[in-house]
C-alpha cells in the first residue's frame, strides 16, 4: 500500500471517531484557546512602565481592556478554525480540535465567533476612550484578513503576528491615556519579532526532511533565513531597550541603585537564555518556553522586579 493511500486510511479514521466528551460549551472554550490568553497580559506592559498600574481606576479599566482583548482573540480562533475544519481533519494534530472533531459544529463557532468579533468593539465604545474600540476593530480585521489569505504570503506573515503583540501592549496605554515611548515601542516589536521568528524557525527545524508541513508557508521559507530574523530582531530589541532604559539621559536618580538601568543586564540575559531554545529549535509558544524553564523564569521575575524597584523610585 503506497504511503499516500496509507494517509488517507488515516484521515478516514479520524473523521470517523467519535467526537471528544466534554459537551458544547466545553468544545467552545477549548476551541478559544484559554492558554494562550496569558499573551493578553501584555495589556499592563505600558501602564506597569509609567508605574500608572496601581489605582482602582486603573486596574478596573485594563481588567476590562484584557478581557475585550480576549474576546476579540478568541472570535479570531474560532472563526479561523471553523474555516480550516476540513483541513484540520486530515491533520494528526489538529484533527482533535473541538470543530474539525465535531465537538462543535461549524456554524456554531462561526456564530459565536461572530458574536464576539461584534460585542467587544461595541462595549469598548460604551465604556473606554475611542482609541480602544478602534484598536479593537483594526486587531479584529487584522487577523481576520491573515486567516483568509495573509498567513500565506513571505514575511507579511511574520508582520501580522508579530503586530498583534504590539497592539496588546499599545491597547493599555491608550485606555489610560498614557504617552507611548517610541523605544518602548521599537523593543516591544522587536521583541515579539524575535519570539515570532523563533517559533517559525523551530518549526522548520522539525519538520526538515519531514513531508506535509504543519504550515505550508514554512516550505518556502528557509532555516537559515529564519535563523537571520530571530538574530537580527533579538539585537534590535537588546538595543531599543538599552536606549528606553537610559532614556533619561544624565538626571540623578534618587534610588538606592539604578534599578532602570541595571535591569538592562536581566534583559540581556532573558535574550540570551530563550534564543538558547531558539537554536535549538525548541522556540515553539512562547508562554510555554517561559514558563517551562525554570532559570528564564527566575531571570523575568528578577527583571521585574528591577522595573518595579525604579518605578518606584525605591
Amino acid at each position: 500500500m503506497t504511503e499516500t493511500a496509507l494517509r488517507r486510511r488515516r484521515a478516514d479514521r479520524r473523521r470517523a471517531a467519535p467526537p471528544p466528551g466534554g459537551g458544547l460549551l466545553r468544545g467552545l472554550l477549548r476551541t478559544a484557546r484559554p492558554k494562550q490568553w496569558i499573551k493578553n497580559v501584555l495589556v499592563i506592559a505600558a501602564p506597569a512602565a509609567a508605574g500608572e498600574l496601581f489605582s482602582v481606576h486603573a486596574l478596573t479599566r485594563l481588567a476590562l481592556v484584557f478581557v475585550l482583548f480576549t474576546a476579540c482573540a478568541a472570535a479570531v480562533y474560532l472563526v479561523n478554525d471553523a474555516r480550516d475544519a476540513e483541513a484540520d481533519r486530515a491533520h494528526p494534530a489538529k484533527c482533535r480540535r473541538p470543530v474539525a472533531a465535531g465537538q462543535v459544529p461549524v456554524r456554531v463557532a462561526y456564530a459565536a465567533g461572530i458574536i464576539l468579533g461584534v460585542l467587544a468593539p461595541v462595549v469598548a465604545t460604551r465604556l473606554c476612550p475611542p482609541e480602544v474600540a478602534g484598536l479593537l476593530t483594526a486587531y479584529l480585521g487584522m487577523q481576520l484578513a491573515y486567516c483568509v489569505s495573509l498567513k500565506h504570503v513571505l514575511v507579511v506573515d511574520l508582520v501580522v503576528v508579530t503586530t498583534g503583540f504590539v497592539m496588546r501592549a499599545v491597547i493599555g496605554g491608550l485606555a489610560l491615556g498614557i504617552p507611548l515611548s517610541r523605544w518602548f515601542l521599537i523593543t516591544t516589536g522587536f521583541g515579539a519579532l524575535f519570539m515570532v521568528a523563533a517559533k517559525r524557525y523551530s518549526e522548520a527545524v522539525q519538520m526538515a526532511g519531514k513531508r506535509g508541513a504543519t504550515r505550508a508557508l514554512l516550505t518556502e521559507y528557509s532555516t537559515g533565513y529564519l535563523r537571520f530574523v530571530w538574530q537580527l530582531a533579538a539585537g534590535v530589541a537588546v538595543l531599543g531597550y538599552c536606549l528606553w532604559a537610559l532614556e533619561e539621559g544624565g538626571v540623578p536618580h534618587t534610588s538606592v541603585l539604578p534599578w532602570r538601568q541595571l535591569s538592562v543586564v536581566a534583559f540581556v540575559l532573558a535574550v540570551l537564555r530563550y534564543a538558547v531554545f531558539a537554536d535549538r529549535g525548541t522556540a515553539g509558544e512562547p508562554e510555554e518556553v517561559v514558563l517551562g524553564d525554570r532559570a528564564l523564569a527566575v531571570i523575568g521575575l528578577v527583571w521585574a522586579a528591577m522595573y518595579a524597584l525604579a518605578v518606584v523610585d525605591w
